[in-house]
């Protein structure tokens, strides 16, 4: 096989490991927050986070030219930082995959720290530890089954993420073509062969990481 179908593959698995890593750290401490606290408006906040999971993959890039676009306050500033503008590079990409990827770590997440003993981390702080370490040692250990399950669901989500990538990212060989856009030339081009191996390591792929989720889970 030669580079032009591993380098697909292998950007989609560069970016959904960066998007992974963003979104394994933000939902924990979201998930954390969220799991046993009550205030108002509170279904809106969760909505909100959870919105990626079934908005329409264009929607979701549309809003991400809107925000990060060249013509936005955002886009303006992250040129002015970063020398270039974001769109139509990697990290356009693993920003897309990062938003679509969110709501499932997310949930996990959450669900795991509600399944977590409030007395057993009540404990731990009446012995003298504080946040972090109640945080770190405690309930992330006694919520670990969940957190891994929606890490590798993430990812998993983030390898097979197209609609808003090809949007906001683009589909440049070797930059930005990750191996769901990459499909979708092929096809349209008429290399089906092509076309077909992509599918195959996609599928593959999932198929490991949802046996990966069903033997943690078990």
């Amino acid at each position: 096989m030669n580079n032009s179908f591993w380098s697909p593959v292998l950007l989609s698995i560069e970016i959904a490991t960066v998007s992974s890593i963003i979104v394994i750290v933000l939902g924990l401490f979201l998930g954390k927050f969220m799991a046993k606290r009550k205030f108002k408006g509170k279904v809106f906040v969760e909505t909100f986070l959870l919105l990626p999971l079934v908005l329409p993959p264009t929607v979701v890039g549309f809003l991400l030219i809107i925000i990060f676009g060249r013509n936005s306050p955002v886009g303006q500033m992250l040129e002015w930082v970063f020398h270039q503008p974001i769109m139509f590079t990697m990290w356009a990409a693993v920003i897309a995959s990062t938003i679509v990827a969110f709501p499932m770590m997310y949930q996990s997440a959450r669900t795991g720290f509600e399944g977590v003993d409030g007395d057993i981390e009540n404990a731990a702080r009446v012995d003298g530890a504080n946040g972090w370490y109640v945080f770190i040692f405690i309930s992330i250990p006694l919520a670990l089954k969940s957190i891994i399950s929606g890490a590798i669901l993430s990812f998993a989500r983030a390898l097979g993420e197209f609609g808003a990538t090809l949007m906001f990212a683009g589909n440049i060989p070797g930059k930005t073509q990750t191996t769901p856009t990459a499909i979708y030339v092929a096809m349209d081009s008429g290399n089906m062969e092509l076309a077909w191996l992509w599918v195959i390591s996609l599928i593959v792929i999932s198929f490991i990481m949802l046996v990966c989720v069903y033997v943690v889970r078990s």
